[in-house]
């Protein structure tokens, strides 16, 4: 296992000054992306591709060209003339969190699966990983879903672990119940499972309705399904560790100086799946994960400096 292919959207990220109004500053970012950068750099020997699609444009030449300077794999990095890469404005409050603005609906990622004819085309064998996220779900194109879950379940039947964060954004969705039943799909193939409490919360109000603890709702709704890992990140409380048969609790240390928040998940999930792709233990990948995470929201946009993460004991 030192193979993984991390399936979504990469978009030109655009940063708001919060004083002026005006833009600050011009990057790119995705939340598969993110976590892809996070994996590379953090384990340079994983073979780290990207699966989307990219424009015919000048910024799709630029994304490009940063995906190289990263050392991802662009073997899946497709090219649509006829489309453009999505847009999204960062703004930031006080406390480091953020709000969005999307300029996404014609994007060249949301047509990815026309360049997949099988699962052959990722080039993937068995135990190494295949990433998606709720993100990259609600950006397929509906008449594309029924293909996705096709080369999903043959990967999976071939001995790829399918890994999938719920990363819930309502208005990706039509409806609640749409998002619901993809991710249903998703869970009953999934190997590894990264829910965000935040994320549950939303997509299953009915069962986190104050009375019960949201991560303890968590365990329970997925005893049902044969996952092989779950990891649940609830904040700033802990993180629950799971196997079928294994339970831990990892405490989080707090962070005080919170910048930006943008890619605190997609750090982790990076952190952590390139952890267990060099053959970490899930509670030392996962420790290793929560402090990459609070090293990111204490910069502001989704890409840190390289520099970083120097003093991290990898």
């Amino acid at each position: 296992m030192n193979k993984i292919v991390l399936m979504g959207e990469c978009m030109i990220e655009l940063l708001q000054d919060k004083q002026s109004g005006q833009i600050a500053g011009q990057s790119f970012a995705g939340d598969v992306y993110n976590s892809a950068v996070y994996l590379k750099r953090l384990f340079p020997a994983v073979d780290t591709k990207l699966l989307t699609a990219i424009g015919g444009d000048s910024m799709s030449d630029a994304m490009l060209s940063r995906f190289a300077s990263e050392d991802l794999n662009n073997q899946l990095v497709f090219r649509d003339p006829e489309r453009l890469p999505g847009i999204y404005l960062v703004q930031t409050d006080d406390e480091g969190e953020r709000s969005f603005l999307y300029w996404r609906e014609s994007a060249a990622a949301r047509q990815v699966m026309q360049f997949v004819d099988a699962p052959e085309t990722l080039q993937l064998d068995a135990g190494d990983v295949f990433f998606f996220t709720g993100i990259s779900l609600a950006i397929i194109e509906k008449s594309h879903r029924e293909k996705f879950w096709t080369v999903v379940s043959q990967l999976k039947q071939q001995g790829v672990k399918i890994a999938f964060d719920l990363n819930y954004r309502a208005r990706l969705w039509s409806t609640l119940e749409d998002a619901q039943q993809q991710f249903a799909n998703a869970y009953q193939l999934a190997d590894i499972l990264i829910p965000g409490v935040d994320d549950f919360e939303q997509m299953y109000p009915s069962l986190c309705n104050g009375n019960i603890d949201s991560a303890e709702a968590i365990v329970a709704f997925f005893q049902d399904y044969e996952f092989l890992e779950l990891i649940i990140k609830n904040g700033e409380k802990n993180i629950i560790v799971m196997t079928q048969d294994e339970r831990a609790e990892i405490d989080v240390q707090r962070v005080t100086n919170v910048v930006d928040t943008t890619s605190a998940g997609d750090s982790f999930n990076g952190a952590y799946l390139g952890a267990r792709i060099a053959g970490k233990s899930m509670q030392d990948a996962t420790r290793l994960a929560a402090k990459v995470a609070g090293e990111v929201i204490q910069h502001p946009g989704a890409i840190v400096p390289k520099d970083a993460f120097s003093k991290l004991d990898v």
